[in-house]
């Protein structure tokens, strides 16, 4: 599926979460269906591990319909970089979206310079990617962005869509991030 329509797919469940819409299938005849036939998920989703941001309920999905990568500010490392290329080259999925959020701990603790032991790992990761920017909003937005570039240069020309977009955990808006967006 061309990825315009799986973004349109997307917005779709997001707008029937917002409008408190029902979630998606988990009902025991999916569960099924997937257990006999497998997974096929539309989409790959790397996103923040923060409680409040769960990615099958912010785009109403269901059983198999996505591929849900979660770590500490969605930072890419070796293992979330081997999913995303396991759901995109074994599974099919044509886009892959990195999903941040306003108010994440992870980017708040690279900003003040928090982190110790393997938690270190992580802001010394936001922190490369947002350089010297003070802005918690504008410092969240180029995390993902840093993210969707490095998922590009790592999956090739000839890979999945790789979007980007930030999830106002108060509000329940996304924000998709555009390829002209400043950061």
């Amino acid at each position: 599926m061309k990825h315009w329509k799986l973004i349109e797919r997307l917005n779709r469940g997001h707008r029937s979460y917002l409008e408190g819409g029902e979630a998606g299938d988990v009902s025991a005849e999916v569960r099924r269906k997937t257990a006999e036939e497998g997974q096929r998920p539309h989409t790959v989703v790397l996103s923040c591990s923060d409680s409040r941001a769960i990615p099958e309920r912010i785009f109403s999905a269901g059983i198999g319909e996505l591929f849900v990568v979660r770590v500490a500010g969605n930072v890419l490392g070796p293992q979330q970089l081997g999913s995303v290329e396991y759901a995109v080259e074994h599974l099919g999925c044509d886009l892959v979206l990195v999903l941040g959020h306003r108010g994440c701990g992870a980017v708040e603790a690279a900003l003040a310079g928090d982190g110790h032991g393997a938690v270190r790992s992580i802001t010394d990761a936001i922190h490369a990617a947002i350089g010297g920017e003070r802005d918690p909003a504008r410092a969240e937005r180029r995390n993902v962005r840093h993210t969707v570039e490095l998922l590009r240069r790592k999956l090739g020309e000839h890979g999945p869509a790789v979007r980007g977009a930030i999830y106002d955990i108060a509000s329940g808006a996304l924000d998709w991030l555009e390829d002209a967006d400043e950061v």
